[in-house]
């Protein structure tokens, strides 16, 4: 995992360039593996593990050498999400829940903001969880993670005159029936910007143009368009650039066991370089516009 300095009771580590600043912020919301005592959740634990985007954090932990933000979660994503919108809520799996709601596809098959079934499929707690307890888990862990992705846009905007976003994930090889691509074998990498609308042609090509370079199969927007991390901050005709990066899990891992498997260096030293690549493009864009 990336160097944590903070409190081990900290939901968020953020890790700040090492060289110069440059406008380019890379964040992991779901590689999270610290599970809080109050996660009661009735299935096996290995199941609960094989939620997370295990070792993205690590896989780009190089990017503040290259003077980029690296932001991960330490909270599991089956405890409350942050790649989703605050009010993905279905009130109906809530007990007691009196804020506001606007499920979505997610929420209704049990994977909004408080997972409720594994995928789609296992329920995973064997109670209903409160109104009380969500409330909790978006105030001590979304909140602060949004806090933090928010900050370091703001800040990097204002001093750069833009920034670039890179939202990073990792894909089961092979999806479900709950899952928009059914039951198919993934590409390598899938790399979404909302079809265009969370971020600049060039950035996104420039990101596909590096994959494809190192001989992966890369799928643009399909399945995935991007989620509430590329949404919510994006605005690129103000120079707010935000792209999504799901990486097949089978390129650098055991699915089953989490554990890393041959293909984790080669992996591990071409995101190395994108993370330069991507580093040194919004440092350009900086000094343009500065």
């Amino acid at each position: 995992m990336i160097d944590h300095n903070q409190s081990p009771d900290e939901p968020v580590t953020v890790a700040l360039p090492t060289v110069a600043p440059v406008p380019a912020l890379f964040d992991s919301p779901h590689s999270g593996s610290t599970y809080p005592d109050d996660f009661d959740a009735a299935i096996d634990f290995m199941k609960l593990r094989r939620m997370e985007d295990a070792f993205v954090d690590e896989l780009y932990a190089a990017a503040p050498g290259f003077g980029a933000q690296l932001i991960a979660a330490r909270f599991p994503r089956g405890y409350i999400d942050a790649n989703r919108a605050v009010d993905d809520i279905d009130p109906a799996e809530i007990d007691g829940w009196s804020g506001p709601t606007k499920p979505t596809e997610k929420s209704r098959v049990g994977k909004g903001l408080i997972w409720t079934r594994l995928h789609g499929l296992e329920p995973l707690y064997a109670r209903t969880l409160t109104g009380t307890e969500v409330q909790n888990r978006i105030d001590k862990y979304w909140m602060p993670y949004h806090a933090a992705v928010a900050a370091a846009m703001d800040d990097l905007h204002a001093r750069f005159g833009c920034v670039y976003h890179i939202d990073c994930h990792s894909m089961r090889a092979k999806g479900n029936a709950f899952d928009p691509d059914g039951e198919a074998t993934r590409p390598d990498f899938v790399v979404s910007n909302h079809d265009g609308k969370s971020c600049s042609a060039e950035f996104i090509d420039l990101v596909v143009a590096h994959l494809r370079g190192g001989g992966y199969g890369v799928s643009v927007n399909d399945p995935y368009k991007g989620a509430e991390l590329t949404r919510r901050y994006a605005d690129p005709a103000a120079g707010r650039h935000s792209l999504q990066i799901e990486i097949s899990r089978a390129l650098y891992m055991d699915e089953m066991a989490i554990e890393k498997n041959a293909g984790y260096d080669a992996l591990h030293a071409h995101l190395t370089d994108l993370s330069r690549v991507v580093s040194a493009f919004a440092a350009a864009q900086g000094k343009a516009v500065a």
